[in-house]
């Protein structure tokens, strides 16, 4: 008997063109309390944020079963969706569940309104860290909970499909980033923007922006600078890159997969591969905004080797002050040089570390790590004068930093960030070095670069169009690669 013969519709697809058409959640009952364990970083006891609160909302995300896919949408489109310890709890116990079910074929996240997730919602954590030890505690919490959904998906055993459809930062990336598939649409807009309000890109970026190609991957951490809508599937953000208006499609064609039982997780990731593929219709441009000689300069600016973060804004304002450098090239030296003055000297300083050693953390261990690091910015004032500039009051002058300017920073000031003080209990035992699904999305550099050292370019073009099945986007990528780095 198939599988879709053997289940039971319990609610109707949640439409994309609709979102705001009222659904009863199928709330998540947890009766288990080890994923909720806690770790204490201050003597002075606080209530377990882990438990349900009497003030949580019940309809902050919906979850929805469409025969084989399981949907869960983030409901708080006036908050752009912005995750929060209520929807953290929902989510955790309802992906649990679905792991051991039969019945769930593919895992799908949405979210309601223009945005995926814009982030954490940071300002409740601000209002805590006012309070001193104890509302630090409770806001570590919060990250340990959310750092703990995160890896729960990076390990995830079902396949995931994050659709990155709008706004897409901070606590949003934690919920896609680390997703097999990553779909970008025209309204996709990334970033990471921690370094804005005095905090560093967390959860996962130790992991995920060291292995971006070449510099971007710093540059993004460090500037928080934004990829709109296709510059995110040529980046590597996203696997895919679909219109919005097939998103409804996409669901229902996904729902009608049936994988056998023998079937490896990587078996199942190919079906769908080729599924998400079905819906690409053409690309909005040719290559990404950052190419040509903005990407090579961005790669040779923010370099691993960089030592340290002056040495970086020294060859900034060396491309600035070239007589070479085009106007354009020289305008954005000056864009940079003026972000970086803007944000938080101790964040950046971090973030540079951050990335250097990140490289070489696993999954596990990059949560592990990054609860340690924001655990000490809770205690730090900058996270609380960020936020309460950026966001509250919406100051336009610099924010009163401590230290003020990235002079001041020592390496004593840096090192506490990165002493191990904690030991975050995961619910997820899954660990690796390297995504498993990397084989996913467009080829990297290095692969057309190596196809290329033995061959002319249109058999370059022809061998990877062949080896990823007419992907969309590859001859435009390999275009793109060839023409910046093959000499």
């Amino acid at each position: 008997m198939s599988l879709r013969t053997t289940l039971c519709r319990t609610a109707a697809p949640l439409s994309w063109a609709s979102r705001k058409t009222p659904a009863m959640p199928l709330r998540a009952k947890v009766t288990t309390p080890a994923w909720m364990t806690g770790s204490r970083l201050y003597s002075t006891p606080t209530e377990n944020l882990l438990a349900p609160q009497p003030d949580d909302d019940p309809d902050d995300v919906l979850f929805t079963n469409n025969y084989g896919v399981r949907s869960i949408e983030l409901n708080r489109p006036k908050k752009l969706n912005s995750l929060n310890g209520s929807m953290a709890k929902k989510i955790i116990p309802r992906l649990q569940e679905w792991a051991k079910s039969e019945l769930a074929g593919v895992v799908m996240i949405k979210g309601a309104g223009r945005a995926f997730c814009a982030g954490g919602d940071v300002a409740a954590l601000a209002e805590w860290n006012k309070t001193g030890a104890e509302g630090q505690q409770k806001s570590a919490d919060y990250f340990g909970l959310e750092y703990k959904l995160d890896h729960l998906i990076a390990t995830y055993t079902k396949p995931y499909v994050a659709v990155m459809d709008g706004i897409t930062m901070g606590g949003g990336v934690g919920l896609s980033i680390h997703a097999p598939f990553r779909i970008a649409t025209e309204n996709t807009l990334f970033a990471m923007p921690e370094t804005t309000i005095g905090f560093f890109p967390d959860v996962g970026a130790s992991f995920f922006l060291p292995r971006m190609e070449g510099s971007l991957g710093l540059y993004l951490a460090m500037t928080s600078e934004q990829l709109k809508g296709v510059d995110a599937f040529y980046h590597g953000v996203a696997t895919h890159f679909i219109h919005s208006s097939t998103l409804q499609q996409l669901e229902s064609r996904l729902a009608e997969l049936q994988f056998p039982d023998h079937f490896t997780l990587k078996q199942r990731h190919k079906i769908i591969n080729a599924t998400i593929e079905e819906f690409s219709t053409g690309l909005p441009a040719p290559r990404p905004t950052i190419s040509g000689e903005l990407r090579t300069t961005i790669d040779r600016v923010f370099h691993q080797d960089q030592p340290n973060v002056k040495a970086i804004t020294d060859s900034i304002l060396a491309v600035k002050k070239d007589a070479a450098s085009s106007e354009a090239l020289k305008a954005w030296a000056t864009r940079t040089l003026d972000t970086l003055h803007a944000r938080s000297p101790i964040a950046v300083a971090v973030t540079f570390q951050q990335m250097h050693v990140g490289r070489n953390w696993s999954i596990a261990e990059t949560f592990q790590r990054e609860y340690d690091i924001a655990a000490h910015f809770m205690a730090h004032p900058d996270f609380v004068e960020g936020v309460t500039a950026r966001l509250i009051e919406r100051r336009k002058e610099r924010p009163n930093w401590q230290p003020r300017f990235s002079s001041e920073v020592t390496p004593q000031d840096i090192q506490p960030f990165f002493t191990r003080r904690s030991e975050l209990p995961l619910i997820s035992t899954g660990d690796y070095k390297e995504y498993p699904h990397a084989w996913i999305g467009l080829p990297r550099e290095e692969e057309i670069l190596i196809e290329a050292a033995g061959g002319k370019r249109e058999a370059v073009v022809e061998t990877l169009l062949e080896r990823y099945e007419g992907k969309q986007g590859v001859r435009e990528k390999v275009a793109e690669v060839l023409e910046r780095l093959w000499k």
